[in-house]
């Protein structure tokens, strides 16, 4: 699919999510309160809130949600590179409040599906007809030696927006020239497979101009990643990859990039084959689903969350739908955009179910970009349909940037990367 082919049909997809909407608010039964309760305010959740409101006004929706704002983690990287300041990726929930949703700033403490009963640390408890957990991703802290949730403080993981962020940030301005900054990646299942790289790439376009005698390691359980071949050429363009000159080396599983154990005080990583010592490391841990979808017996023996295709509903538990990171939804990738399309069919299964219909047949989109320096960004499309009670990849839908290399084409591509952040941050949160 060219590009001009892509947008248009990206296009296309906000205007059928919006045909969506307006189509089910026909179905509100006077006189029927429903209450629907969104557990997690990130990109799953908040656009769950929004369209269950916006497919049925009369449904009582109301969002929990611990933090008073959000952080998108996708286009974080580039306040790692110095191209973007974090303000631009601060979000408040005021426009959910505009469209009547309910939200609430606390913690919950539990999910009671015998009860259908929500709870939360101040004390309230929030009874719901559907409940919807969007619990983004929790880590596996148990899975490397020395590295914990208090260690993050001081080695940031920075793979939850906001002060994690800053952290890293900060510790890369502090960095002398010539130092070594560690990323190390973790094993599949994880948020956004392509964002460890375009985090290289961001950081080594920061350190070229700052700090150009520095060198990033990459140490990866993996011996591919996703876009791998786009990411090994932009590499090789703007960064020297593989000349005795290279700012990037990637380390993958088969060549020793499985790491053991860190030792914060010498700041250095035991990798399976070698030790690397660095003045700045980013460790992003293994994941599991968030804490509360464990609370709430919502997970499997992996530690993610089996849900029904066609309407998210848990297949664990009766009444509580998964969306986002912690469903079990491939092959779809866990990301922004998937947490995105999958809120709007959870939405809508749910609203048909209170009118008394069926579910529509869904369909989804993923869209993902990733920039190898400014004005050179790569990206990727995937159209999956529900099929025989799975999800599969549409044949021939999508596309991929081409490996060969156009300035302008690639240029149209950063555009297009900005012009997907205003709008799917205005979906969630206008």
């Amino acid at each position: 699919m060219n590009l001009l082919t892509r947008r248009r049909f990206l296009r296309f997809g906000g205007m059928a999510s919006a045909a969506l909407a307006s189509g089910f608010a026909s179905f509100a039964i006077g006189g029927v309160k429903r209450k629907v309760v969104v557990v997690g305010g990130g990109i799953g959740g908040a656009t769950a809130a929004k369209y269950l409101r916006l497919m049925d006004p009369s449904i009582e929706v109301t969002l929990i949600e611990a933090n008073k704002d959000y952080y998108t983690c996708f286009m974080s990287n580039e306040v790692l590179g110095g191209e973007r300041s974090i303000d631009s990726i601060h979000f408040e929930y005021s426009g959910l409040e505009a469209h009547g949703v309910n939200v609430v700033q606390d913690w919950v403490t539990a999910i009671e599906p015998d009860k259908r009963m929500v709870r939360t640390q101040s004390g309230q408890n929030f009874a719901y007809d559907r409940c919807i957990v969007s619990p983004g991703v929790d880590f596996r802290w148990d899975a490397i030696e020395g590295y914990d949730a208090e260690v993050a403080k001081k080695i940031p993981h920075a793979w939850k927006a906001g002060s994690q962020t800053r952290i890293l940030r900060r510790q890369l301005q502090a960095m002398r020239d010539g130092g070594t900054v560690i990323i190390a990646p973790p094993p599949n299942p994880y948020r956004c497979p392509p964002a460890p790289y375009d985090r290289a790439s961001q950081i080594a376009h920061y350190l070229k101009r700052h700090k150009p005698r520095s060198k990033i390691i990459i140490l990866d359980p993996k011996d591919r990643f996703s876009k791998f071949d786009l990411f090994l050429d932009g590499w090789k363009r703007y960064y020297g990859y593989g000349t005795d000159n290279s700012m990037i080396t990637w380390v993958g599983g088969a060549a020793g990039g499985i790491i053991e154990s860190l030792d914060v005080k010498t700041m250095t990583i035991q990798a399976d084959v070698e030790s690397f010592r660095g003045d700045v490391i980013n460790i992003i841990p293994p994941q599991k689903a968030g804490r509360i979808a464990f609370q709430a017996g919502l997970t499997n023996e992996q530690g993610w969350c089996p849900i029904d295709y066609l309407s998210f509903e848990s297949t664990l538990q009766p009444k509580i739908h998964v969306i986002g990171d912690s469903a079990l939804a491939s092959p779809m990738p866990k990301g922004g955009y998937v947490a995105n399309t999958t809120a709007k069919v959870c939405a809508a299964a749910i609203v048909a179910d209170f009118n008394g219909s069926r579910a529509p047949r869904p369909s989804w989109i993923n869209s993902c970009y990733s920039t190898l320096a400014p004005g050179d960004a790569i990206s990727a499309v995937t159209i999956y349909a529900y099929k025989e009670g799975r999800i599969i990849k549409v044949e021939g839908s999508g596309g991929l940037t081409p490996l060969k290399f156009d300035a302008a084409m690639r240029a149209r591509e950063a555009q297009y990367a900005h012009s997907w952040f205003n709008n799917i941050t205005a979906d969630v949160f206008g």
